[in-house]
């Protein structure tokens, strides 16, 4: 992917050549104090959110930068300031109370309507995994979360904003909060995003069960834990078939399966 033209870079206010940043999937670049990479759908909604977040002890947010023109995005570009920081995946359970933190920072934030309108497989994987939409899988797909599917439950919990990947996007500094980077925007209970926090972390970070009850106290944990592997899979399904399934996916997968189904009872 190119960087970003130097139009780009005029309509932030900034002029150092842009420097492609490790992570973001390659689609992010530095220019002196400034983040940018490629707009979205949600792009405008972020900017208008994150620049009127308070101050916080617990997190920080990037701040959106708008354009010359008071616009959050630019040629098909957004622009964020530059915080320090690393991630670190063996943090989690300071990820999640950073990330707590910032839930009940965005609380009130309305439902934003892109939420009804979008459609990919990580967006399909988690309507799917509220039974708000069907979806015919492969056949390795289908084995996996069959047992799942069946320990599937209704629950009554309020929905919010929340911060749909986490693990990989909290950023650590020696005498900061935690950063909170990179926000795919769900509208589910805050107890299902840390859910899919904690499952991936036990699946693809190296974390010990132990981490899974440190946080059961949350409402409703096992059908949480459930929906957070429902979404994970079928959206690990939709965007590559049954050719997602090798051993090392499903034995990522397997035992978490089986700790979320503990959970379940």
């Amino acid at each position: 992917m190119e960087g970003p033209e130097e139009r780009v870079l005029a309509a932030f206010g900034v002029s150092e050549p842009a420097v492609r940043l490790q992570g973001g999937q390659g689609e992010t670049w530095r220019s002196g104090d400034v983040v940018l990479k490629r707009a979205d759908g949600e792009s405008a909604w972020r900017g208008d959110v994150l620049s009127v977040l308070p101050e916080s002890d617990a997190f920080r947010v990037p701040r959106p930068v708008k354009a010359q023109d008071g616009e959050w995005v630019a040629f098909g570009w957004e622009a964020n300031e530059l915080l320090v920081g690393a991630t670190d995946v063996r943090r989690q359970d300071e990820v999640l109370v950073a990330a707590a933190a910032f839930h009940e920072a965005v609380a009130e934030v309305p439902r934003p309507g892109f939420i009804d309108t979008r459609s990919d497989p990580w967006c399909d994987g988690d309507r799917v995994a509220w039974r708000e939409q069907e979806v015919q899988g492969s056949s390795a797909y289908g084995e996996l979360v069959g047992p799942l599917v069946d320990a599937w439950r209704p629950v009554e919990l309020p929905s919010q904003v929340v911060h749909g990947d986490l693990p990989g996007n909290v950023m650590f500094a020696d005498g900061l909060p935690p950063a909170i980077i990179d926000w795919p925007v769900y509208w589910r209970p805050t107890a299902w995003a840390s859910a899919v926090a904690v499952a991936d972390a036990l699946c693809w970070y190296g974390a010990e069960p132990a981490l899974a009850a440190r946080w059961a106290h949350l409402p409703h944990w096992g059908q949480m834990l459930i929906r957070a592997l429902i979404y994970r899979m079928t959206t690990d399904d939709l965007a590559g078939g049954a050719a997602t399934w090798t051993a090392a996916r499903r034995d990522g997968y397997t035992p978490v399966i089986e700790l979320a189904l503990a959970y379940a009872g």
